[in-house]
């Protein structure tokens, strides 16, 4: 049976890796949409993940 550790996504850089690295992590997966140029997003996710990340919270950002 696969989990959420098993899934294939790509970096920033465009490398192929999986989410197995965050386990043990609480994580925000998003779907931010970078390329549209309009991001008004990544301050709230930008708060929220400095709120939170000494609780273990990860925000993972991804585009399709």
């Amino acid at each position: 049976m696969k989990t959420i550790y098993d899934f294939k996504v790509k970096t920033i850089e465009g490398k192929e890796t999986t989410l197995e690295p965050y386990k043990g992590k609480v994580l925000l997966i998003v779907n931010v949409a970078s390329k549209c140029g309009y991001t008004p997003q990544y301050d709230g996710l930008e708060t929220l993940y400095k709120k939170y990340k000494d609780q273990g919270l990860v925000v993972l950002g991804f585009f399709s």
